[in-house]
C-alpha cells in the first residue's frame, strides 16, 4: 500500500471545492489534521472572536469529515514541530495545504520547503498571476479589478471525493483548547452565526434574492442587504469560486457590484503579498511623522470608542453591534474607522487591534488593507484630508432603525432627530455627550495632517 499523507487544513474548513483535499484523496489514505498555532502568528494570534467561530467551525468539519469515514486530528503547538511529528506517527511522505497569503504562513511555508505541496483555491486567483502589461504587481484596486475580470470565471467548483479514506493519530479534544468564553461568557449575541461549510452554504442560498441590490443596499444599515459570507469566507467554509459561480448564474450582470468586493478581497491578499507588514506599518512613510493622541484623555475617548459611548449615535450602534455580535455592518465600519482616526486623531493601528479581537470576521488581508484606507495611509486609500461627516452618513443611508436596535436609549426618538439627538434638543439624560464636535474634530485633524507636511 502507499503510504498515507497529510491533508493539513487551515483556512479551508471545507470539503466541497477544495484542492488540497482532492489531492491528499488522489494519492491514497491521508491524515487530517487542524494545527492551533499561535507562534507563528504571534501578534496576530486570533482573537477571540475568531476562536468562538473555529471551535464551532472546527465542530462542523470533524463531523462532515466522520460522516466520510475520516477523523479529525486535532494538535496545538508549533505547526512544523506538529506536521513533523504526525509524520512520523503515521509514516506520511506528503503534505498538502491550501496556500496562504498572511506573511507567517508563508514563512513557515518556506520553511517547511519540499515536505509541502500547496494548492491554489481560497481566492478568485492567486493574486501573484494578476500582472500589469510589463509583467509587474497591481498596488491599485481599480486596475486590479480589470485584470482580474480578464481571467474570470474562475474554475467550475469541483466535487467531493468519493471514497476518501482517513489514518488515525493521537488528537486532542477540542474541548481542552477552552476557545469559547466562559467567564463571561460575551457570546450570548452570537446566536444567529451558523459556522460551517453548511452554514456558509445557506447564508449564500439567503443572499441570492438581495444579491441584485446590493450596490444600494449594502450601504444602509437599517436593512439586511449585505452576505454575511464574510466569516464563512475568511475560515474557507466556501470557495470563492463557488460565490462567483453562483451569483454569476443566478444574477447575471446585476451581481456585478457583491463580485467586485469578492475582487476587493483577492487585492487585499495581493498588497498583503507585496507589503508583508501592512497591519503593523504606515505603508506611506510621511504617516510616520503624524502626531496621533496618546495619553490620558486618548485613551479614556479610546475607551468609549470601543463601548459604543462616543454621543454620536451611528458610531455607538456600531461599535455595540460588534461587541454584541462579533460583526458589524459594511458602511457603519468606514464610519467607525473613520471618526476613530480622524475625529479622535488616534492611530489607525488601535483600531485594527481592536477589530482583529471582536470581528468573527477578522482577516489579516482585509483588516489591514481597509483600516489604511480609510486612514489615507495606504498604497490605494482614501485622502487623509477626505473626512466623513457621521452625522450626515447616518441621515443620508437612513440609520434610524439601526440605531434604535443597538442605542436602545434612542428608541423613541424620531427620524428627524434621532441622527443627532444633541444637536436637536433631545438627546436623553443616560445618553453620552459627543466626545468632540465634528468641525473642531475635523478642523483638528486637518491641522495635524498639514504639520505632518510641513
Amino acid at each position: 500500500m502507499a503510504a498515507p499523507s497529510i491533508l493539513w487544513f487551515r483556512q479551508d474548513l471545507r470539503l466541497s471545492d477544495n484542492a488540497a483535499l482532492i489531492a491528499a484523496a488522489h494519492e491514497g489514505p491521508f491524515a487530517a489534521i487542524y494545527i492551533l498555532d499561535d507562534k507563528a502568528p504571534a501578534a496576530n494570534a486570533m482573537g477571540g472572536a475568531q476562536r468562538w467561530w473555529l471551535h464551532h467551525s472546527l465542530t462542523a468539519l470533524a463531523r462532515s469529515l466522520e460522516e466520510k469515514g475520516v477523523e479529525l486530528i486535532l494538535r496545538r503547538g508549533e505547526s512544523i514541530a506538529e506536521l513533523d511529528a504526525l509524520k512520523k506517527e503515521t509514516g506520511a511522505t506528503r503534505i498538502f495545504a491550501a496556500r496562504q497569503y498572511e506573511p507567517w504562513w508563508q514563512a513557515v511555508d518556506d520553511r517547511l520547503d519540499d515536505r509541502l505541496t500547496l494548492h491554489d483555491g481560497s481566492y478568485l486567483a492567486p493574486p501573484e498571476t494578476i500582472r500589469t502589461g510589463s509583467g509587474g504587481r497591481y498596488k491599485i484596486f481599480t486596475p486590479y479589478w480589470r485584470a482580474l475580470q480578464q481571467q474570470m470565471p474562475p474554475a467550475a467548483p469541483r466535487a467531493v471525493p468519493t471514497g476518501i479514506t482517513g489514518t488515525n493519530a493521537r488528537s486532542d479534544r477540542l474541548a481542552d483548547w477552552k476557545l469559547l468564553p466562559t467567564t463571561p461568557d460575551w457570546s450570548k449575541g452570537f446566536g444567529d452565526w451558523n459556522p460551517g461549510e453548511e452554514g456558509a452554504k445557506t447564508a449564500l442560498h439567503d443572499f441570492l434574492d438581495e444579491a441584485a441590490n446590493y450596490d444600494r443596499a449594502r450601504n444602509m444599515p437599517s436593512e439586511e442587504g449585505t452576505s454575511r459570507l464574510s466569516p464563512h469566507m475568511h475560515f474557507g467554509e466556501i470557495s470563492p469560486a463557488t460565490i462567483w459561480h453562483r451569483i454569476s448564474e443566478t444574477k447575471g450582470n446585476r451581481g456585478e457590484p457583491f463580485l467586485r468586493e469578492i475582487g476587493w478581497r483577492d487585492y487585499a491578499a495581493n498588497t498583503i503579498d507585496q507589503f508583508a507588514h501592512y497591519g503593523s506599518a504606515n505603508a506611506r512613510d510621511s504617516f510616520d511623522r503624524l502626531k496621533w493622541r496618546k495619553g490620558s484623555e486618548a485613551d479614556a475617548d479610546f475607551g468609549a470608542w470601543t463601548r459604543g459611548r462616543t454621543g454620536y449615535p451611528i458610531v455607538d450602534a456600531g461599535m455595540r453591534q460588534l461587541w454584541t455580535t462579533g460583526w458589524m455592518h459594511n458602511r457603519v465600519r468606514m464610519i467607525v474607522a473613520s471618526f476613530l482616526i480622524k475625529h479622535l486623531l488616534i492611530d489607525w493601528q488601535r483600531g485594527e487591534r481592536w477589530f482583529w479581537d471582536t470581528l468573527v470576521d477578522a482577516d489579516y488581508n482585509s483588516n489591514s488593507v481597509n483600516w489604511q484606507w480609510v486612514a489615507g495611509t495606504g498604497v490605494d486609500s482614501n485622502m487623509f484630508v477626505r473626512i466623513m461627516a457621521p452625522l450626515v452618513q447616518s441621515e443620508k443611508f437612513d440609520a434610524g432603525d439601526y440605531i434604535r436596535q443597538w442605542v436602545p436609549e434612542l428608541a423613541a426618538l424620531p427620524d428627524a432627530t434621532i441622527h443627532d439627538p444633541h444637536g436637536a434638543g433631545c438627546a436623553p439624560a443616560d445618553y453620552p455627550t459627543p466626545l468632540i464636535g465634528h468641525r473642531e474634530g475635523r478642523e483638528r485633524a486637518l491641522a495635524a495632517y498639514r504639520a505632518m507636511k510641513a
